[in-house]
């Protein structure tokens, strides 16, 4: 298949740069860590084709809802190489889990009830997710800020005591993990430190037997001037590497951007040049959804094919098809005068974007694999009504 005569708009995922991102993770943790497994944070980007790419490479599926849960045995998991985390677990899934020895972090207290459903004659493991006070060990660094993170079971108060004190009265249960992933607005290697001293006080002030300490995802990936993914691991190595190896504890990590978001880029053509008495507006057939949904970006990653000869102008305001105002992409400064079928290609937009933009005035677009071998074939074809009205 031919890129030039691909319609636009579309993403186009490089499978020689993910199968790097996945080889490189794969090399910090084993030149760290004994024991390690990666889980692929499904929600970051659930197309099939990647998440089968993500089994084939040895990678768990990291689900956070019944329906992940679902897909990932529908795309062929191994119960046993799922690893089940968030409150949108449901009690069926939640059980079938447990049973087929898929690593389950518990999350809420309505999962803990669960737990008396199951067979009071067979042992059952489990882990169970710490809330700690990520913004006092790291100010100012913190997704949530003042208010605390909203996850797990809180260290500082007497909820983890309680949780922990439940899940020990039931002689079938035993707690083999702990999950302390946390979000950031830094992804700085301090987090991580973090990370890494809370597990050590956890299993030490709960004197845990555990089989994996899970310090989840966050990274970054794929940009030269951030930390690798050998810098996180080596945080995490400095205070845990000696205790895990030497007690047979396994790593997990749980990324999703840092190693989806690079490989991808997103194709847009140019449909209309518009001046007005205050500026000129590009309008693109991609939108500020596709490539931004949570409209929180301030630059992009991107490059221009142009056939203009038109002469170089101050301004031009790049700007998507929806009726939004506000569906803004960025300005370019002093460029020549694009015009229709110029093509404006965006980079690294992997991460969430697939899964978050939504199916607002056109359906989702068409998603090609250029392989290794450079030969494009298509992994997702462009939704029409069809696929929109789907069994109906």
């Amino acid at each position: 298949m031919d890129r030039r005569i691909l319609e636009t708009p579309y993403f186009m995922i490089d499978e020689k740069e993910l199968d790097h991102n996945i080889r490189d993770m794969q090399k910090a943790l084993s030149q760290k860590f004994d024991n390690w497994k990666i889980g692929y944070s499904f929600k970051t980007n659930s197309l099939p084709y990647l998440c089968e790419y993500m089994r084939d490479h040895n990678c768990f599926a990291e689900v956070v809802s019944y329906d992940e849960y679902n897909l990932a045995v529908t795309l062929g998991y191994l119960r046993k190489n799922i690893i089940y985390n968030g409150p949108m677990k449901d009690q069926k899934t939640f059980l079938d889990a447990i049973e087929s020895g898929a690593i389950v972090n518990i999350e809420t207290t309505r999962e803990i009830r669960w737990l008396d459903c199951l067979n009071k004659n067979k042992k059952y493991k489990i882990g169970i997710r710490i809330n700690f006070d990520i913004e006092k060990m790291c100010p100012l660094e913190s997704a949530c800020g003042d208010e605390g993170g909203r996850f797990g079971f809180c260290l500082h108060n007497k909820e983890l005591d309680r949780a922990i004190d439940l899940l020990n009265c039931q002689k079938n249960i035993k707690i083999t993990g702990i999950h302390l992933h946390t979000s950031s607005k830094t992804r700085s290697l301090n987090i991580y430190k973090a990370i890494a001293k809370t597990a050590r006080s956890v299993i030490e002030r709960y004197n845990l037997d555990l089989e994996y300490v899970d310090i989840g995802g966050g990274f970054f990936g794929g940009l030269t001037d951030k930390p690798s993914y050998r810098d996180y691991i080596e945080q995490v190595e400095c205070v845990l590497g000696d205790f895990m190896n030497s007690h047979g504890i396994t790593l997990i990590v749980e990324p999703g951007a840092s190693i989806i978001a690079s490989p991808v880029s997103f194709v847009t053509s140019v449909i209309d040049v518009k001046k007005t008495n205050r500026n000129i507006f590009i309008t693109t057939d991609g939108s500020r959804n596709d490539i931004d949904p949570l409209m929180t970006k301030t630059k992009y990653f991107y490059d221009i094919e142009s056939n203009s000869h038109n002469e170089v102008v101050d301004n031009q305001i790049i700007s998507g098809f929806t009726c939004m105002e506000h569906d803004r992409i960025f300005h370019l400064k002093n460029y020549k005068l694009l015009q229709e079928g110029d093509l404006i290609k965006y980079y690294k937009v992997g991460s969430y974007t697939m899964c978050l933009s939504p199916l607002f005035i056109k359906y989702f677009p068409a998603v090609y694999l250029k392989k290794i071998n450079c030969d494009i074939e298509c992994v997702r074809k462009k939704w029409n009504v069809t696929e929109y009205l789907g069994s109906k």
